[in-house]
């Protein structure tokens, strides 16, 4: 008999957990597995969309074609090739929610849902971001970026660092349920991620990024080809733009003010100076002995103190007084998860070459005229 103490040891048990298994029914081993969890009451929600996707497979091949719907039922046995359909694709099993989805396989699946993407992304284009890997560091706002990059499969790996988990004041800008609160956010991204798509990868460093582990992070498995920082924390920034320096990756910073976008292209400057010279001073060893007070005026150099939103610079002055921290907006961690995600998109098809800082501030392409010309 379930109770409150089995469903919280039950979630205590599965904190951390955040890949799906993959099962192929003509795998002897994988049917097992499959039966098993039947069984053995593992599975409460069962997805089977099958023949629409299938629908939607020849549809996608056949664009020239108007198929009626009388025609289909032939086109899918015919591309069944005798096999049952219950054994064709993937099921799908999310062991955090006990959901089984049954799906194409990943080279149907990738297809069908790129399709869409055609052809402001071409169908060569997804086969080399397909190869690509990010990593992310920061969670919060990172976490918009992350969902954007994987909905739009900008790369075929995601590497996500954050040590810190989900809190109730977090969801005015984390897209997530009152339900994961307490999991650490690289978890609840990458479950978001592979609810999405089952076949991307996705590495978490649930510790955050740290001396460590950043060789991992940055070179396991293959260099990464981009690298977006996000996160608060001043000595890592410093510290993971000197490591992505040293092995010429591009960064990317977004700050959800002004929509202010910071591009460092060590890959084709690998001498020029972190921040755009605005960090002029620290370095990783030194910035370790400085207190809070001291990194201060560093932060408002790097920033910008003159070129903040004004509604940010006055909370800034707020921060431990009146308010925990610098506020942040779902609609501004939104627009930088879309502007981030455009730019990196363009860096890994060659087509965006420079450096520097950019601002998509809505307040000044969408103006209220009437606020600005009074009449006198």
């Amino acid at each position: 008999m379930n109770t409150i103490s089995s469903f919280l040891a039950d979630f205590k048990n599965t904190k951390d957990t955040h890949k799906p298994t993959i099962l192929r029914l003509d795998d002897v081993e994988d049917k097992a597995t499959f039966n098993g969890l039947f069984k053995d009451d593992k599975i409460t929600f069962v997805c089977d969309e099958m023949y629409a996707q299938l629908q939607e497979l020849i549809k996608c091949k056949n664009p020239s074609i108007q198929i009626g719907e009388e025609e289909y039922p032939e086109l899918v046995s015919k591309h069944l090739a005798g096999k049952e359909i219950a054994e064709y694709g993937v099921w799908v099993y999310y062991p955090w929610n006990q959901r089984m989805v049954h799906l194409l396989d990943e080279e149907e699946f990738i297809e069908v849902r790129t399709n869409r993407n055609r052809n402001k992304i071409t169908t060569e284009e997804q086969s080399i971001l397909k190869t690509k890997k990010i990593g992310i560091v920061g969670l919060s706002v990172g976490q918009s970026i992350a969902l954007t990059i994987a909905m739009e499969r900008t790369c075929g790996e995601l590497r996500l660092a954050d040590f810190d988990t989900a809190e109730l004041s977090n969801l005015n800008r984390i897209r997530t349920g009152v339900h994961n609160l307490g999991l650490n956010k690289t978890v609840i991204a990458a479950r978001e991620i592979l609810e999405i798509d089952p076949f991307l990868n996705v590495k978490i460093f649930v510790d955050g990024l740290n001396e460590g582990n950043i060789d991992e992070f940055f070179l396991d498995g293959g260099k990464l080809d981009l690298f977006i920082e996000v996160c608060d924390g001043l000595d890592l920034k410093i510290t993971s733009r000197f490591k992505a320096r040293e092995l010429e990756i591009p960064v990317i910073m977004d700050t959800n003010d002004r929509g202010m976008l910071d591009v460092e292209r060590f890959d084709l400057e690998p001498d020029r100076p972190i921040f755009h010279g605005l960090a002029d001073g620290l370095d990783p060893e030194s910035i370790k002995n400085l207190t809070n007070e001291e990194k201060i005026p560093y932060i408002l150099k790097m920033i910008g103190a003159d070129t903040m939103s004004p509604r940010l610079k006055a909370s800034m002055l707020e921060v431990k007084k009146s308010i925990n921290t610098w506020p942040q907006l779902a609609s501004s961690v939104t627009l930088g998860g879309a502007a981030t995600t455009d730019v990196c998109r363009r860096i890994l098809l060659d087509q965006f070459r420079d450096s520097g800082r950019y601002y998509v501030d809505l307040d000044e392409i969408i103006k209220d005229k009437t606020l600005e010309f009074s009449p006198s």
